[in-house]
């Protein structure tokens, strides 16, 4: 793969305003992948529409482990069962580890090696973390972020 040959069309689910999803897009982009972007929080997500993106993962992993909500131990995401999980996100899309990826090689969420990732010609440095929250700072407060702007 040529860095820069169209490669494929990449649906990809973001929070606007974050800034590792900027920096997600930007890497995708740069390997000539089509972008397609939707809000994660807009999304009318269903069960049957979400789930698929998880895959074989623990249930734990589904999660954002920087939403308010974990951060603050209303939920724990290491006692959830999927049925739970899901009916939680629906409720509350921060709770969804992003981003959320569908292409012609499959979906998935977060932005960490394994399948998907190399599947679009993704490699990343063992140092590399395009994946955490890149605000800086004990409490980042990303959480509170929409279109670049704080509320």
């Amino acid at each position: 793969m040529q860095k820069g040959e169209l490669m494929s069309s990449v649906l990809f689910f973001e929070k606007p305003g974050c800034l590792s999803n900027a920096k997600q897009k930007a890497l995708l982009a740069s390997l000539g992948h089509r972008l397609t972007v939707r809000n994660l929080l807009a999304e009318p997500w269903t069960v049957a529409r979400l789930r698929p993106f998880f895959g074989d993962l623990p249930v734990a992993d589904w999660f954002n482990p920087t939403a308010p909500r974990i951060k603050q131990g209303e939920v724990r995401p290491e006692t959830l069962d999927a049925e739970t999980a899901l009916a939680l996100m629906l409720d509350d899309p921060l709770l969804i580890r992003r981003p959320l990826i569908e292409s012609e090689y499959g979906c998935g969420c977060g932005f960490e090696p394994g399948p998907l990732l190399t599947a679009l010609g993704v490699t990343l440095a063992a140092d590399e973390d395009l994946q955490s929250c890149s605000r800086s700072g004990p409490d980042p407060r990303c959480d509170l972020l929409t279109d670049g702007a704080a509320v």
